[in-house]
């Protein structure tokens, strides 16, 4: 159990990393507000104990986004870590690809990013990290995944948008950082890639980016850190 519990809020937690960092932080004794559009993967994690709160709401809209600040104005006045971790994924050629599903992409990987985000600086604690969960396809250089236009380059805007509020956040002490992760197998990279069998567990990379999440702040700020053992 950590000595120094934090108050955690962990975006897309119903499966796959998401659950998996609900599990590892709430386990150490940390107070976690899990949000996700479906809580089904999670109701049984609620024996653990009374520091997982769990929420089911659409932070894409802002009724959700509300749920989420007063939540945490009502119970917790600030928090210490926000992990950005909701994602969508799009494979689909990119002359299929409408403007229609890039907006749908973008509205999960980048825009509510900066809306929850932006909702609740007026609760961000000094010395709190907000986490981006973004991919090496956002990486420029990095080989990419045919098929995934769209979702890819949602990604690279998300690592740019976690380096500008690092440079415009700094002085009020609130460090954003990003993970680049390389493929990890979960339930969003099967419904994709059937075939293809990645090389990390998602409990495997839960562990570390719950270890980041706590630990990172104090050695980086408006950085991308590439975590891959493969390419892409």
């Amino acid at each position: 159990m950590d000595k120094n519990p934090k108050r955690i809020i962990v975006t897309g937690a119903s499966r796959g990393i998401g659950l998996e960092l609900v599990k590892i932080l709430s386990g150490n004794g940390h107070e976690i507000l899990a949000l996700s559009r479906n809580t089904s993967g999670m109701e049984k994690l609620t024996a653990s104990g009374t520091n997982l709160h769990l929420l089911q709401t659409e932070i894409t809209q802002k009724d959700g986004l509300d749920e989420v600040a007063g939540f945490v104005d009502r119970n917790w006045g600030t928090f210490d870590v926000l992990i950005h971790n909701a994602g969508a994924l799009l494979h689909k050629p990119f002359d299929q690809t409408t403007t229609d599903d890039f907006i749908k992409i973008y509205q999960v990987n980048v825009f509510a990013v900066a809306a929850l985000t932006r909702r609740l600086l007026p609760y961000t604690a000094s010395g709190a990290h907000v986490l981006a969960i973004s991919s090496m396809g956002g990486i420029q250089g990095s080989v990419k995944f045919a098929g995934l236009s769209a979702y890819s380059s949602s990604k690279g805007a998300l690592i740019t948008l976690m380096e500008l509020l690092a440079e415009e956040y700094k002085d009020k002490g609130i460090s954003f950082n990003t993970l680049a992760l390389g493929a990890v197998q979960t339930e969003m990279l099967k419904e994709a890639f059937p075939d293809y069998q990645a090389p990390v567990t998602a409990a495997e990379m839960g562990q570390y980016i719950a270890d980041f999440s706590l630990n990172g702040n104090k050695f980086y700020n408006g950085k991308v850190l590439q975590v891959s053992n493969s390419t892409p």
